[in-house]
């Protein structure tokens, strides 16, 4: 049966370990995957600007030995041109894999009912599953261990705060989202999440005080407070994430050897100052190599034998 990478409830508690451990085979001996996807071509569909998952991605592919094809709105207009189902239709008959980074989720879940070819969600309004997933390894790689380990997002419940509360819950880490009333994370996804951190003995919380929320934690998240199609919103933004800055004073409320994540890029100055994010606690650039080596995996999994 195919098997899509569109968001993180999708997969279980055993895949994403998995994911992780091929991951970091991939990492330290990518020599050996050279050829994995050899002779396959890889789809990559954008609507959205970016840097980290366009450049990973591409380098990605060809590093496992595939071919990518860049396609921006400018090149099919997705869904306006002609429809998704059509579109993927088409694509199908000619690549063995797609990577698509659009605004809404239904796009990418539209795409992937409608091919027999595996779908990759690079990024959507509702969900970062990628992101998600390479800020993990991160975690792995630094403490070893998520069993008991509190993890905390301060800012805005958007997709990588859904993302990575859902992984987070699945693995066994203990969840704070830290938002302003009235930006708190979907309720559907805080449900599932809460349900899955039930079964691993862990808990899922939202909490609108930060240095209530921040207190004891091993890992502190933030993103931008405005993201891609929400700028109009920027100015009341500003104001309502004021004292959700992670700054010296709120960062020193948390472990002393806690990490400082972000997923990219920053406003510095606004949802994080200079001394944190670029303190001996960021693993800002780790997740972001860590992209990389995470969607290499994702890709094997899923294409190697398409």
């Amino acid at each position: 049966m195919k098997k899509d990478f569109l968001s993180i409830a999708d997969w279980s508690t055993d895949e994403l370990f998995e994911l992780i451990d091929l991951s970091k085979k991939i990492k330290k001996n990518p020599e050996d995957y050279r050829q994995a996807l050899q002779g396959k071509s890889v789809a990559t569909i954008f609507e959205k600007q970016s840097l980290r998952t366009h450049v990973t991605f591409d380098v990605g592919i060809y590093q496992l030995g595939a071919h990518p094809i860049y396609l921006t709105q400018a090149d099919i207009s997705l869904g306006k041109r002609e429809s998704v189902y059509d579109t993927g239709k088409n694509l199908e008959r000619w690549v063995e894999g797609i990577v698509v980074r659009t605004y809404a989720h239904k796009t990418c879940t539209d795409l992937a009912k409608s091919v027999k070819v595996p779908v990759i969600n690079a990024l959507t309004d509702f969900e970062h599953p990628c992101q998600a997933l390479g800020d993990f390894l991160t975690v792995h790689e630094k403490m070893w261990s998520f069993s008991g380990k509190k993890f905390v997002f301060v800012g805005d419940g958007n997709n990588v705060c859904n993302s990575l509360m859902l992984f987070a819950s699945k693995v066994g880490m203990n969840f704070v989202a830290c938002t302003p009333k009235g930006y708190e994370p979907d309720k559907n996804v805080f449900k599932a999440a809460s349900a899955a951190a039930k079964k691993m003995s862990s808990t899922v919380q939202i909490i609108n005080d930060p240095k209530e929320a921040v207190k004891h934690a091993d890992v502190i998240y933030t993103d931008v407070w405005a993201s891609m199609g929400q700028e109009a919103e920027k100015e009341e933004r500003m104001k309502n994430f004021k004292s959700y800055q992670v700054n010296k004073k709120l960062f020193s409320l948390a472990k002393s050897d806690a990490i400082f994540m972000h997923c990219l890029p920053a406003h510095r100055g606004e949802e994080v100052t200079n001394d944190v994010i670029d303190s001996k606690n960021s693993v800002v650039f780790d997740e972001a190599e860590n992209r990389l080596h995470t969607q290499k995996a994702v890709m094997v999994k899923l294409m190697k034998e398409v």
